[in-house]
């Protein structure tokens, strides 16, 4: 599986950016994807999920109700619709894949849940 992570940019705070995630292969649809980002210095952390079918979504505290994940199980694709951006979400943005078939729990926010990941995708939202 290749995942390849597009969309970043340089926004003014205030702004959206939306990022895409192609994947490759023949089983997309059959596992939850995750983003994830990672600013200097800091750990990598958890943005949101969303379920094998797409169905079910998950955020981050942080970003809940300015960033929406969808998905497109035809087009294999995954999508990050990032409202309302501030300076502190400046990071490289991850894409990745669960590693877990047809999984149906909560737990998302384990970047080791993943074992497939995208080679990320700079944002920098300016003050």
């Amino acid at each position: 599986v290749q995942l390849q992570a597009s969309g970043g940019g340089l926004v003014q705070a205030g702004g959206s950016l939306r990022l895409s995630c192609a994947a490759s292969g023949r089983t997309f649809s059959r596992y939850a994807m995750g983003w994830f980002r990672q600013a200097p210095e800091k750990e990598r952390e958890f943005v949101a999920a969303i379920s094998w079918s797409g169905s079910s979504t998950y955020y981050a505290d942080s970003v809940k109700g300015r960033f929406t994940i969808s998905r497109d199980n035809a087009k294999n694709m995954v999508y990050l619709q990032m409202n309302s951006l501030k300076p502190e979400d400046t990071a490289v943005y991850y894409c990745a894949q669960d590693s877990r078939v047809y999984y149906t729990g909560s737990n998302y926010s384990p970047p080791t849940s993943y074992n497939h990941w995208g080679q990320g995708t700079q944002v920098t939202v300016s003050s």
